[in-house]
């Protein structure tokens, strides 16, 4: 294997706003309390330990052994889940949709990086303990944003109807997808593995988070990785308080909404709040609840509560409350013993947002951890890559701009022309002092007959870079193949393919190889070329 790093700048796939959080440049500073390295996870467990109450610590166990029922836990994890109730014991936690068969790649890479943090940490501190959590994002909606992944540029896709939290979906259906996938797969060597985890998954399961719970502790078990429903009520009645001044007193909206008035003047916005930042569940229903003229009405419905009716709705039935992208981070950071997130670039940009709120609300502001980012170069590819002459830095170009540098490159002439453009400017500053003897009306003309030369100077360039692209058109072309394979849509292969195509390949294996290959803490683009 050849592994080549790159800084998540020189992608051109990394916002401004992480690139300034991972430089650590004051003007963020006050985003954020503690940036993660040893000094900061030192101090953010101080914090954590003083201020997660050892009550809502047996909570979260009782609740997690109540949803790990019927599951074969690993050892690890049944030892994690348990040491959960010790005051010395954290989690490092990331979350995500439950995108059928995981969805895009960078699943795997998320929470990779989350239990080889947990190692790390344990490395560091080894008095103490840490437990990596995949917190599943049960109680989106969005089911056209999770229904589907991609094989092979083939659209895998369950198409149903569908209303209410995506983790309460029956699989009831997934059988002509598992069939339609099952058909495609081939009958190479780990074919059956992953007709295997699917069929296990989702057709012995009867709702989505279910068979997401099946896969990920398949996948991941070994590890000791512990996996969180939200969509719970004893849970979401420890974050009760928290909810009821959200439908009271605004302070979300409040809070977020000065830290935005900020921001938006040099960064773009991820999230912006609600007035009240909570959904209301029932059934196959997820509508946001709206206050007016005194009144709670829950969206795209006839139904309302007074004050007094919704507050004993919540203290009766909390888990018909469900908090929005905005809130959930909260209450991940509420319910769990928590020193550290792991995201994306996007993820963490909203959670940079939100410090205000978790100020507000006095409750410790995790550690922000950038996911590993991983692009894999097959042994061909990479033959190819050598022979056309373009480095792993290279392949991250725009395609216009890497065509023009292998252009230029390849071809025998000279086809920047700056040297010229600057010795014409020099001929015409020559004849600028002539302004200063004549009439003024000779300086238009000399700027506009300037400017018309410079004109036609890069039209000129233009024109033969465009002669010589077409002379290489056959060597620009098996570049731009290449690209376009590394790189689908234009855009990241972990946001692309599924991780079932690198299975195919790499088998039982693969989930090891990026154990032993990634390290959350080294802020990098793996390129790996195996």
């Amino acid at each position: 294997m050849h592994r080549h790093d790159l800084s998540f700048a020189h992608t051109g796939f990394c916002p401004k706003l992480i690139l300034d959080y991972l430089n650590q440049k004051p003007s963020v500073r006050w985003l954020y309390d503690q940036f993660p390295n040893t000094k900061g996870f030192e101090q953010q467990m101080q914090v954590k330990q003083t201020s997660f109450p050892n009550a809502s610590r047996s909570v979260l166990v009782k609740c997690l052994q109540r949803q790990y029922e019927g599951i074969s836990m690993s050892n690890l994890t049944a030892h994690n889940l348990d040491a959960l109730s010790r005051e010395n014991v954290f989690t490092v936690t990331t979350g995500h949709q439950l995108n059928l068969f995981t969805g895009p790649v960078y699943f795997l890479y998320k929470i990779v990086s989350t239990i080889n943090l947990a190692k790390a940490l344990k490395a560091a501190f080894p008095a103490k303990d840490f437990v990596p959590v995949y917190w599943m994002a049960s109680e989106d909606h969005d089911f056209e944003e999770i229904n589907h992944f991609f094989f092979k540029n083939t659209k895998i896709s369950w198409d149903i109807e569908s209303g209410g939290a995506v983790g309460k979906l029956s699989t009831e259906g997934l059988e002509a997808v598992w069939e339609r996938f099952a058909k495609i797969l081939g009958d190479s060597f780990n074919v059956p593995d992953l007709k295997h985890l699917f069929y296990e998954a989702y057709l012995k399961h009867k709702t989505l988070a279910a068979a997401t719970r099946c896969l990920v502790n398949a996948l991941f078990g070994a590890y000791g990785l512990v996996i969180v429903d939200g969509d719970d009520s004893e849970l979401k009645g420890v974050f009760s308080p928290y909810m009821e001044r959200e439908l009271t007193a605004k302070k979300t909206f409040d809070s977020l909404s000065k830290t935005n008035a900020v921001l938006k003047k040099e960064y773009p916005l991820q999230v912006n709040p609600r007035e009240i930042n909570l959904f209301y569940c029932s059934d196959h229903l997820r509508e946001r609840i709206v206050c007016q003229g005194g009144q709670y009405h829950i969206n795209n419905t006839d139904r309302s509560f007074t004050k007094a009716e919704i507050l004993a709705e919540l203290k009766a039935h909390p888990e018909r409350f469900s908090p929005n992208v905005v809130m959930r981070s909260l209450y991940q950071e509420v319910v769990l013993p928590n020193l550290c997130f792991v995201g994306g670039a996007s993820e963490l940009s909203y959670w940079l947002q939100l410090k205000g709120c978790f100020d507000e609300e006095s409750v410790p502001y995790p550690i922000l951890v950038l996911r590993n980012s991983v692009l894999f170069i097959s042994s061909k590819q990479k033959s190819k890559r050598e022979r056309l002459g373009i480095s792993v830095a290279d392949l991250f170009l725009p395609q216009d701009a890497l065509l023009r540098k292998k252009t230029r490159e390849l071809s025998p002439l000279p086809l920047d022309f700056s040297k010229q453009k600057e010795e014409l400017k020099s001929l015409f500053n020559s004849l600028k002092p002539l302004v200063q003897q004549t009439d003024a009306s000779f300086k238009g003309a000399l700027d506009a007959q300037e400017q018309k030369q410079l004109k036609g100077m890069k039209n000129l360039e233009k024109r033969l870079l465009k002669a010589e692209k077409k002379r290489l058109s056959d060597t620009l072309r098996r570049i731009q193949e290449l690209q376009a394979a590394l790189f689908p849509n234009e855009g990241l292969q972990e946001r692309n393919i599924n991780f079932s195509e690198l299975y195919l390949t790499h088998g039982k294996d693969l989930i090891p190889f990026l154990m032993r290959t990634l390290d959350p803490l080294k802020p990098a683009f793996s390129v790996l070329e195996i």
